[in-house]
């Protein structure tokens, strides 16, 4: 019997820390557990402490990650709660994500301050975004407008932007939510002509292979239509070999077993795109999204990614 709380790891944002609250009262909630059997482990990682370069700069969506990972490696956390779409492909031998929450709203969030709408921000306005899909989406729609990088926490983010350091930002809406921030958003974008990136939206829970107690006191809180949504978009942006260095958005829906799933790649200028649709049974979630990258990469021929290098 645990008589130790369970320790689960997370950075220290104020919208890290909402969702490592949700994921322990959802396993307390589960298994009619105190809050004192679980203790919340903030951690400081290297994507925290560098704030004034885009990921693709600095090495990745691992920089979120390695230091909690470290730690759950070694023991010294029972689990780990993270953003899905911040979350490699490639996870360190040992571990992998065993259990997904309910996904929350995948949009992105379009706040204006000059405007209330993208498309009517006017001519030579600034949009601040640090992801390359959404510069690359904004550039495609919108070529005569200026995209800079534009990185720190929400709370930071939406300061810069009413300071008047540019006329518009991007978020996702799923965060603002968490945050109780739903009233910011003055434009939420259609995931059809915007769509988001693969993952977004949903909490990961990471944790040690074999550790049977650990994965079964999961197994409780696992969302299986997140699960089976969320591994198809990540094996789509693993056979695109997806990182923040790249353009991709990709977004599946599993319902009643069966899975819908939508991809697009952008060149980072937004000049060049190519979309694929693909759809198959919820058991073959993973199988669909990898397929769906091959055929996407075969569409567009290896001149096109020579862009990203």
């Amino acid at each position: 019997m645990q008589t130790k709380p369970f320790r689960i790891g997370t950075r220290g944002s104020p919208l890290a820390l909402a969702q490592a609250h949700e994921a322990r009262d959802r396993l307390m909630a589960a298994h009619g557990l105190p809050a004192e059997m679980f203790e919340i482990v903030v951690l400081s990682t290297m994507g925290d402490r560098i704030t004034d370069r885009s990921l693709a700069q600095i090495g990745g969506k691992g920089l979120f990650t390695q230091e909690i990972e470290d730690l759950l490696l070694s023991g010294g956390l029972d689990i780990a709660v993270h953003s899905s779409k911040d979350m490699p492909t490639k996870l360190p031998d040992g571990l992998f994500l065993s259990a997904y929450l309910p996904r929350e709203d995948p949009r992105d969030a379009f706040i204006g301050r000059t405007a209330p709408t993208l498309m009517d921000l006017p001519k030579g306005a600034v949009v601040g975004s640090s992801s390359l899909r959404r510069q690359a989406l904004i550039r495609r729609l919108r070529p005569d407008i200026e995209v800079v990088i534009f990185r720190g926490q929400v709370d930071t983010r939406l300061r810069k932007l009413a300071e008047g350091q540019v006329d518009a930002t991007l978020l996702a809406f799923a965060g603002l939510k968490r945050l109780g921030k739903d009233h910011v958003p003055t434009e939420l974008l259609d995931p059809e002509g915007f769509p988001p990136a693969p993952a977004q939206g949903a909490i990961c829970i990471e944790s040690r292979v074999g550790d049977e107690r650990i994965n079964t006191l999961l197994a409780a809180v696992d969302h299986a239509e997140t699960h089976e949504a969320v591994t198809c978009e990540r094996a789509f942006l693993e056979a695109l070999d997806g990182s923040c260095r790249t353009p991709i958005a990709g977004y599946a829906v599993s319902e009643g077993g069966a899975l819908r799933f939508t991809g697009m790649i952008l060149t980072p200028d937004g000049s060049l795109h190519y979309r694929i649709t693909a759809e198959g049974r919820s058991s073959e979630a993973e199988k669909i999204g990898r397929q769906a990258g091959e055929d996407i990469r075969g569409q567009a021929g290896p001149d096109f990614f020579a862009s990203w290098v």
